[in-house]
């Protein structure tokens, strides 16, 4: 669900995009601006934020435009741009070490663990995942946008876009998971023997 959160604009955005892409995107930018300030009152730090600052300034951008210009023909393109411009984000988070899904991870995890760098270094990784996926969205939508393959087909890649890095998230952080439960029952069960000489010289 906190992933589902993180992207709740985007999502607005898809769904009521089809009614016209202006309310679509002002839909969007309320979401965004709500989810800011909710989560600036509950003391989230900022740099767990990049992706709703992101999203804030894509969706603040995109309302101007197209109420400016409700016919101008970005609007057939909206959906690789906003994929390409996740894609942005995501980079952007991997050069400054801040990866954007360590933003979401944080929510959920301690003050210890978040502070620890395989929980940086977890997150780098899963980052790289939704970049490649936003990258590879933004593409596919462009090819088919030229190609005119209809809504469908947008609508499709735009779920994909989000589906896949969800799965191979998830996957992943099972993973990282089963190795750290492996490793502290591994610990358990040898500190008895690690122990038994002093318990013997004593």
């Amino acid at each position: 669900m906190s992933y589902v959160r993180g992207f709740a604009p985007w999502i607005v955005y898809a769904l009521l995009s089809a009614i016209g892409w202006q309310w679509g995107a002002l839909a969007a930018l309320v979401v965004a601006v709500v989810s800011l300030i909710a989560d600036r009152r509950k003391g989230v730090a900022l740099d767990a934020q990049i992706l709703d600052f992101g999203s804030l300034a894509y969706f603040a951008g995109l309302t101007a435009f197209s109420f400016a210009d409700t016919s101008s023909p970005i609007q057939h393109f909206d959906g690789p741009l906003a994929s390409a411009w996740l894609a942005l984000i995501a980079v952007i988070s991997l050069l400054v070490r801040r990866p954007f899904t360590q933003g979401i991870a944080r929510r959920k995890v301690s003050v210890e663990l978040a502070a620890d760098p395989r929980f940086v270094h977890t997150n780098m990784v899963i980052t790289s995942i939704w970049t490649t996926a936003f990258a590879a969205s933004a593409m596919v939508g462009i090819a088919a946008d030229i190609l005119n393959t209809g809504t469908m087909v947008d609508i499709a890649r735009q779920v994909l876009g989000l589906a896949i890095p969800m799965y191979f998230t998830h996957r992943y952080v099972t993973r990282i998971r089963a190795r750290k439960a492996a490793a502290e029952h591994t610990a358990l069960a040898t500190a008895p023997n690690a122990q038994l000489p002093t318990a013997v010289n004593a």
